[in-house]
């Protein structure tokens, strides 16, 4: 059912409004004045909004301006009792949906609404669509880190210079290798993937370099492999520090010579492509210990591009917590949630092990079980970390007797239900099953005071 708000300073108006749409099984929702609504505007999500130009406190074209900026997919109606071509123009230059003069009429205002709901719905279906098609999707972030790394592709893709990208599992070099890619004269080509860690050590060398037929035992037909794949193109070696020896030493042949041969072949073949290639190892560390060739090393690090953690990063994760929940919302046709900035700060002080990867998952979650506005108390409840469960060990640790450890965990549970329930003794004691006089001897024990 979708929500629609009505903002418009006349109660008669809205309340007209508000009777042709609900019954047309609109949910609605109202707003008295341009400040009120763009109050409602962020904190909750509407399918459309119908807007009323002459506003006391805030005009309905400032609102405008300022929901688009919110929500710039949110189809907004103008309606006013002062309506002229101009404003008309107007408002529809500033990027409202239609223009409907006062008194609206019945079956034009209804038509307009249905236009507006759909074209909502294939802006989202065709988001959906683009991301189900292509990988590429926006590196998300303004912190120094993301803006230096930024400007690194700017510079580097539209080169030929070969780029190593490093940082731990989650953080994200993929879409790195993949913007080095679409920003370089290559972008037309292939972009083929190759993840070293996931091929056994004597498949690896057939998966880079194809086979002949009849090459080993299970070669029953040729096989092209990866570097002729990527011709013309970029070939991303994923996690190469996990590449075997006698295969490095074949890739830096193809490097040196931009020539490969096929297991059992005896033929080189001309190959013409970018090496792109990422680890979330120290090649230093693994050169020293002899399991990395450092001739390689220097091969593929022409370009050094370093992705931080999203530890090192936190004042991002408002960011892309905002536009997974908005993604994820669209994939699973739910309506949209916002988060509160209590959440977001709670996000914030969690320890992301699994960086971007992990983050992502946990506001999936989020949206799933969460409330329709996501809360500190959700993330409290659903998202659970190697950090949550080492606090519990800490917090076991600091009791030695058990009357101790259950006074304070009965305190901080009649705490958290006090402040969801507002304070409400009576409801709290209600869904505590217990008896009021019972949970005000539990507040005046334990010494609870709301805050203010």
């Amino acid at each position: 059912m979708a929500t629609i708000l009505i903002v418009d300073d006349e109660k008669s108006i809205r309340k007209t409004l508000r009777e042709i749409l609900e019954y047309e099984k609109y949910k609605v929702d109202e707003a008295a004045d341009g400040q009120e609504g763009w109050k409602k505007i962020q904190e909750s999500t509407y399918d459309a909004v119908l807007l009323d130009i002459k506003m006391p406190k805030m005009d309905g074209m400032e609102l405008l301006a300022k929901a688009q900026e919110e929500s710039p997919d949110m189809p907004v109606i103008m309606i006013s009792g002062h309506g002229t071509i101009d404003t008309a123009v107007e408002a529809v230059k500033a990027g409202a949906f239609d223009f409907i003069s006062k008194p609206p009429d019945l079956n034009r205002l209804l038509i307009t609404v249905r236009n507006a709901l759909d074209k909502s719905h294939l802006v989202t279906e065709t988001k959906v669509l683009k991301r189900k098609v292509t990988k590429t999707r926006e590196i998300i972030g303004d912190s120094p880190a993301i803006d230096k790394i930024k400007s690194t592709i700017q510079r580097v893709a539209p080169t030929e210079a070969r780029v190593l990208i490093t940082g731990d599992n989650g953080t994200g070099k993929e879409l790195v290798a993949r913007w080095i890619h679409e920003l370089s004269a290559r972008a037309s080509g292939p972009m083929v993937e190759v993840n070293c860690a996931a091929i056994p050590g004597e498949l690896i060398e057939s998966e880079l370099f194809g086979h002949e037929k009849g090459a080993f035992t299970s070669a029953i037909k040729q096989r092209i492999g990866k570097f002729e794949q990527a011709n013309g193109g970029t070939l991303f070696l994923d996690e190469i520090g996990d590449m075997s020896l006698s295969a490095q030493a074949k890739v830096l042949r193809a490097l040196q010579e931009n020539k490969i041969m096929r297991v059992g072949g005896d033929k080189e073949i001309a190959v013409n492509v970018r090496i792109v290639a990422a680890t979330n190892k120290d090649l230093i560390k693994e050169i020293e210990e002899g399991r990395f060739r450092m001739d390689l090393y220097h091969r593929l690090s022409v370009i050094l591009i370093h992705v931080p953690s999203l530890n090192e990063r936190k004042e991002d994760i408002p960011l892309l917590a905002d536009r997974f929940v908005k993604e994820i919302c669209e994939d699973y046709s739910m309506p949209h949630k916002k988060i509160s900035p209590k959440a977001l700060q709670a996000l914030q002080e969690i320890n992301w092990t699994g960086n971007i990867r992990e983050l992502r998952n946990v506001m999936e979650r989020l949206v799933i079980l969460g409330q329709e506005r996501i809360t500190e108390e959700d993330v409290a409840k659903y998202v659970s970390t190697p950090q949550s469960m080492q606090d519990h060990v800490h917090l076991y640790e600091r009791f030695s007797r058990f009357q101790e450890f259950k006074d304070y965990i009965e305190e901080q549970f009649i705490e958290h239900k006090l402040k969801a329930n507002g304070w409400n003794v009576s409801k709290t004691a209600e869904e505590l099953d217990i008896q009021r006089s019972h949970l005000y001897n539990k507040i005046e024990k334990f010494d609870l005071k709301r805050s203010k």
